[in-house]
C-alpha cells in the first residue's frame, strides 16, 4: 500500500492534472462575448462576475490599491516584499493552528490550487485558481482568506528574504539593462513614486511591522475588486467573495480615505544622461510621462503606437532604424498606463559606436510621426492587425480573468470587450495625430544611454 505521502503526491499530481486538462479545455472557449455582472458587497467590496458554464474551473483575483505609489521613498520596494511575505505563512487563529510557508506549500499540492500574491505600482493582487469541485473549491476559498486576512510576516524569514534580494539587486546592478530602466525610470517621472526602485538601503528599511501596518491599512474589504470567473453561478460567486474577505476586519461606517497620490509632473525639458558601461552593446531608452488609463486618448495611442513602435518589424521605427540602417536588431516604443500618466519609451540595443546616430534616427522618426500622423494604408494595417489579434487576448480563463479585473480596476464600462474592435476599428488618422500631439513632446524627452563611448558628446 502507497505511503501517506506517496497518496498526498499522487492526489496532487492528479488534482493538477485535471486543472492542467481543464485549463486546455478553456484555451478554446474563452470568449469576449461572456457578459459581465457587478455588484456590491454590504462592506463595500465591488465584485465582478463573468460565468461561463462550460469551464470546469474558477479563477479569482483580488486587487488593493496598495501598489508601490503608496511606498514611501525610503522604504521602495514595501508593496512587493508585503505582497510576497504574505505566501510565506498564516498565524494561527483560535483552534486553527499556525502553517509555515512549507506547510501552505504542501496544503496548496493536495488541494492541487493555486495561490499567489503580487504588486505593481498601482494595485496588490491576490489570485486564485482552483477546479469548480464544490469540495476542493470551498477548501481553496478557506486556505485562501487565511493567506489574505491573516499572513504571519515572520521575521526570521524576512531576515533571509532580505538577504537574497539584495543579492539579486546588487547581481542586477552589474547589468546595464537594469541601469538603464532604473535611470530612465527616475528621470522620466521626477519624484514621482512610479521612479522609485528598491535598493539594499531600502530594503534595510523595510520591517515586518511595516508590512503588517500597509496590510492593516490597505487591505480592506471596502477596498476590494473582485474578479471571478469561471463555472460558478452569482449566487456562488458572491458567496466566495464574502468567504475570501471573511478574515479582514470589517471596519464600520465609511472606508476610511487613503493618502492621495500626486501627479506625475510634466518634463521641463530635454535631458540625455550617458553612463559608460563596460558592455559589448549600448542600452538605449528615450521617453516622457505618457498618459493615465483613463485618458479617452487611449484607443487612438494604442493604434498609433503599433505603428510607430509596437508592431514589431512592419513599425517605422524597425523600418529606419534596423531595416534601413541596421543600426539595431530590434526597436519598440510603448506606452504604460496606469493610475497616473506611466511612461512612453523607445527602447533599443546598438553598438556604443552607432548610438549617437541611432538616437538620431529614432528622434527623427518620432517627431515625424507626431508632427505628420500616420498613413490610410498604415490605419488599415494597424487596424486589422490588431482586430485580428483580439481573441488571442480571450483565448484562455486566466486571460479573460486579467482583462476584466483591469475593466474592474479601471472602472470601464462593463461592455469594454465587446465593443473593443469597433472602437479600434473607429479610430481614424486624425485621431491619431491629435492625440499622439497632445500627449508627446518630442523636444523634451529623456534620453538615457548606457554602454556608450567613454568621451562621446
Amino acid at each position: 500500500m502507497p505511503s501517506s505521502s506517496s497518496r498526498t503526491a499522487l492526489k496532487a499530481l492528479a488534482a493538477r492534472a485535471a486543472l492542467a486538462v481543464a485549463a486546455a479545455c478553456c484555451a478554446l472557449g474563452a470568449q469576449a462575448g461572456v457578459p459581465i455582472e457587478r455588484w456590491q458587497l454590504p462592506g463595500g467590496a465591488q465584485v465582478y462576475l463573468a460565468a461561463t458554464d462550460a469551464l470546469p474551473i474558477v479563477d479569482v483575483q483580488i486587487d488593493f490599491d496598495a501598489g508601490s505609489r503608496r511606498d514611501p521613498a525610503a522604504q521602495a520596494g514595501l508593496a512587493a516584499v508585503t505582497a510576497g511575505m504574505i505566501e510565506k505563512g498564516v498565524a494561527a487563529r483560535g483552534s486553527e493552528p499556525a502553517l509555515d510557508q512549507n506547510q501552505l506549500g504542501e496544503a496548496w499540492a493536495d488541494l492541487g490550487a493555486e495561490f499567489n500574491v503580487g504588486a505593481g505600482a498601482d494595485r496588490m493582487s491576490f489570485t486564485l485558481r482552483s477546479l469548480a469541485d464544490p469540495a476542493l473549491l470551498a477548501k481553496a476559498v478557506a486556505l485562501a482568506a487565511r493567506e489574505i486576512g491573516e499572513p504571519a510576516f515572520p521575521e526570521d524569514v524576512w531576515r533571509r528574504e532580505r538577504e537574497r534580494l539584495s543579492a539579486a539587486i546588487r547581481e542586477a546592478n552589474t547589468k546595464p539593462g537594469t541601469v538603464a530602466a532604473r535611470t530612465f525610470e527616475r528621470d522620466v517621472y521626477g519624484g514621482h513614486p512610479y521612479g522609485d526602485d528598491a535598493t539594499e538601503a531600502t530594503l534595510a528599511a523595510i520591517s515586518t511591522d511595516d508590512m503588517r501596518r500597509r496590510h492593516a491599512e490597505a487591505i480592506l474589504p471596502c477596498r476590494a475588486k473582485l474578479t471571478v470567473v469561471g463555472a460558478v453561478t452569482r449566487a456562488q460567486a458572491d458567496d466566495i467573495a464574502r468567504r475570501l474577505l471573511a478574515r479582514l476586519p470589517a471596519g464600520e461606517g465609511a472606508c476610511p480615505a487613503l493618502p492621495p497620490v500626486p501627479e506625475v509632473p510634466p518634463l521641463a525639458r530635454a535631458a540625455t544622461e550617458r553612463i559608460p558601461f563596460d558592455s559589448a552593446q549600448a542600452h538605449v531608452l528615450i521617453g516622457q510621462p505618457g498618459y493615465a488609463r483613463r485618458d479617452a486618448d487611449h484607443f487612438a495611442l494604442t493604434v498609433g503606437n503599433y505603428i510607430l513602435g509596437g508592431g514589431g518589424f512592419v513599425s517605422r521605427l524597425t523600418e529606419a532604424v534596423r531595416e534601413k540602417r541596421g543600426l539595431a536588431y530590434s526597436v519598440y516604443s510603448a506606452f504604460s498606463p496606469g493610475l497616473h500618466a506611466g511612461a512612453f519609451r523607445i527602447g533599443f540595443q546598438t553598438r556604443p559606436d552607432q548610438a549617437d546616430e541611432a538616437v538620431a534616427v529614432a528622434r527623427e522618426v518620432l517627431a515625424k510621426f507626431v508632427a505628420d500622423g500616420p498613413t490610410e494604408d498604415e490605419m488599415k494595417a494597424a487596424r486589422d492587425n490588431l482586430v485580428g489579434g483580439f481573441p488571442l487576448l480571450l483565448d484562455s480563463n486566466r486571460k479573460l480573468l486579467g482583462n476584466i479585473a483591469n475593466i474592474a480596476w479601471n472602472d470601464l464600462p462593463l461592455d469594454y470587450l465587446d465593443t473593443w474592435t469597433a472602437r479600434v476599428n473607429a479610430v481614424t488618422a486624425a485621431d491619431v495625430k491629435a492625440a499622439f500631439q497632445r500627449k508627446l513632446q518630442p523636444e523634451r524627452m529623456v534620453t538615457v544611454i548606457v554602454g556608450a563611448k567613454p568621451g562621446a558628446q
